[in-house]
């Protein structure tokens, strides 16, 4: 029976740590660390892992924090994860998405001071992402990512995750696997304001706040259209008099005077932080919605859960 492990560090061998890095490209750094892994795992299959790796950056860009990168796989046959670091205290340029921008770019070029390499058995996607959870909070602060980055040796770099100790936890719970990068509407937006703020997160839906952070609502872009189009437009067969989108021409013209509070839609119950991560399955099924609202114990907005999202981790991230 294979020992339990029940913290990032347990993860961690000092012969797949490398310290000082100087390469500067960092696909070679990333080909350094699989060869590592395959050193200390002989049984590792490394141009199968190399190609996982690629075909999964192709949708999900592994530049996950200025600074940090972590290519990452699912794969078969693995009886546990296989975790690689790389510590590059001048930098390296590695491709990915650009997290100042958000934009991503397969051909982009980021500079990166940290490169943790994770290769996951594919039958266990919760064991994956509590690895990957884990990792997420010993990062949580950036100036960790300097921190490690300038570490000299590997034990420094078991330490500094041993002393976090950040613990696996029994399950996922919904912060695990909500996002926090978003932008929340706020009660006193105008029209105006909100359509600028979809376009710019290219979110569908958003929770809408009031000036001391409470939850008063949510607004969609299913709401904008309802808004624009009224009911009985939606009974006409005949919709030649509209072809020239006469509608969405008078709400742009009163956008800057219409208020987000005047169109929101009321709050369903929103979904504490706590709650297992499966839970959120049932809901996003029982409440036929493509997005979940997280608050914190205190009930203020904590996090975003979408379908898509909740799905990605699962089954492709």
């Amino acid at each position: 029976m294979s020992e339990t492990k029940n913290e990032f560090s347990d993860y961690l061998s000092a012969d797949l740590i490398a310290c000082g890095v100087t390469e500067p490209d960092g696909a070679k750094v990333m080909d350094m660390l699989l060869g590592m892994l395959k050193k200390h795992y002989p049984q590792l299959n490394v141009e199968e892992a190399r190609a996982e790796i690629e075909k999964r950056e192709k949708v999900f860009p592994c530049i996950v924090a200025p600074g940090l990168a972590v290519p990452h796989a699912r794969l078969p046959r693995l009886e546990s994860p296989m975790v690689a670091i790389a510590c590059c205290p001048k930098g390296i340029m590695y491709g990915g998405q650009d997290v100042t921008t958000q934009v991503i770019s397969l051909n982009m070029n980021v500079s990166i001071n940290v490169m943790v390499l994770i290769l996951s058995p594919v039958e266990d996607p919760n064991l994956h992402l509590q690895v990957m959870s884990m990792l997420a909070k010993s990062f949580s602060d950036p100036a960790n990512i300097r921190q490690v980055a300038g570490l000299k040796n590997p034990a420094d770099v078991t330490s500094f995750f041993a002393t976090g100790k950040i613990k696996m936890p029994e399950y996922l719970l919904a912060k695990d696997v909500m996002r926090t990068d978003f932008t929340p509407l706020h009660e006193t937006d105008t029209l105006r304001e909100a359509i600028d703020i979809f376009a710019t997160t290219q979110s569908a839906s958003l929770p809408v706040i009031d000036s001391v952070g409470d939850l008063r609502g949510v607004l969609s872009l299913k709401d904008v259209l309802s808004y624009t189009l009224p009911e009985h437009l939606l009974w006409m067969e005949n919709l030649s008099p509209i072809y020239r989108f006469q509608p969405f021409v008078d709400l742009l013209k009163s956008a800057s005077d219409t208020r987000v509070s005047d169109i929101m839609q009321e709050l369903g119950e929103p979904v504490s932080e706590d709650v297992p991560a499966i839970q959120l399955a049932k809901l996003f099924l029982a409440q036929e919605t493509a997005q979940l609202i997280i608050t914190d114990a205190n009930g203020r907005l904590a996090g975003l859960v979408s379908l898509r999202e909740f799905c990605a981790k699962f089954f492709w991230e």
